[in-house]
């Protein structure tokens, strides 16, 4: 079972990076942040990289319309020197609220401009002159990236979850950040993948799919009812606040009938009512979800039907208080 961290700097960067440090020590391999209307990820990496040594570091999700794929790949190449060659980046379109209404770009063909953002950081990465003629991006002077390489290739990871931008990741990328994937439809994401990889110069190539992970501990105690209604919560926030992609995706995955009474309820603004329209079943098959005991087996149970490295949402508390929760998670 492998294990990463989605990790931010919350309120005290200074124990953040203490949080990071233990997740290092107890084996994490890797750690994580996405990026949308708050603080940039790219300094918080950068911090990391040079108090660890040996945990991979990389974006969970960086959008492609806020950078130009020359930005992100001169960024890359710091932070690829910083962290002597620990970097994965990761990618996704994000969403048309955020990328027109805050970075104040049109949120046009997302799978056409991530394809071309790849390709680009690829050929600077690799040190290759540039010269590129896409819909979105022409090059034509054949400028290259100068750094001190370690290697040739950083990895890429995708944040996809419809049936075309799934396919589109398994050709030109190398990992996926699938978002409340349910546990029994890994392979049929690896199969999707692999459909994907086949049109590539690599359909072979090994594949590492690293899902969002909530977990959330019972006890037994008077809290419980309120931790199931916050694993409810996060389901409800992406169904109802997210733009299309995440509800319709869960429809097609079999939860139809959540989704749809969710939504209905949410549209009438009852919230009590589209949260609890978020089922038992639905948030055990998205997350992760029981006793210590049951929490320990669920990932395993995921780690074997196909989730490579499953990517934990970094819990609030001390420093000490996480490495409790880690090692418990991990005994």
């Amino acid at each position: 079972m492998r294990l990463g961290l989605l990790a931010g700097p919350e309120n005290d960067w200074r124990e953040s990076l203490a949080k990071v440090q233990i997740a290092e020590e107890l084996g994490v391999e890797f750690v994580a942040l996405g990026e949308a209307w708050g603080k940039s990820i790219i300094p918080w990496l950068a911090t990391i990289a040079t108090n660890t040594s040996n945990i991979q570091i990389g974006s969970s999700i960086l959008n492609t319309y806020s950078r130009t794929p020359a930005a992100i790949s001169q960024e890359y190449a710091m932070l690829e020197e910083l962290s002597e060659g620990r970097m994965i980046l990761g990618l996704g379109s994000s969403g048309a609220n955020v990328v027109e209404h805050f970075h104040g770009v049109p949120f046009e063909k997302p799978l056409s401009r991530i394809r071309e953002y790849v390709e680009i950081f690829n050929t600077l990465i690799a040190g290759e002159k540039l010269n590129y003629e896409g819909s979105f991006f022409q090059m034509s002077r054949g400028f290259q990236l100068h750094y001190n390489r370690t290697r040739n290739k950083i990895p890429v990871y995708i944040a996809a979850i419809t049936p075309k931008s799934i396919r589109q990741t398994g050709e030109i990328a190398d990992g996926i950040y699938p978002i409340h994937w349910p546990r029994g439809l890994f392979e049929d994401l690896r199969a999707s993948l692999k459909e994907g990889a086949s049109s590539s110069d690599n359909p072979d190539k090994k594949f590492t799919i690293a899902p969002f992970t909530k977990i959330t501990v019972l006890d037994g105690s008077q809290d419980d009812d309120e931790k199931w209604l916050e694993a409810r919560g996060l389901i409800h926030h992406y169904v109802n606040r997210m733009g299309v992609f995440y509800w319709q995706m869960l429809e097609r995955n079999g939860f139809e009938a959540e989704v749809g009474a969710s939504r209905a309820a949410w549209a009438e603004r009852d919230r009590e009512t589209s949260v609890l329209a978020i089922s038992d079943d639905m948030v055990r098959e998205c997350q992760v979800i029981g006793s210590q005991e049951e929490v320990r087996a669920q990932l395993q149970e995921r780690s074997d039907l196909g989730a490579d490295v499953q990517m934990l949402y970094m819990p609030q508390g001390t420093p000490d208080e996480f490495r409790t929760w880690l090692t418990n998670l991990t005994a």
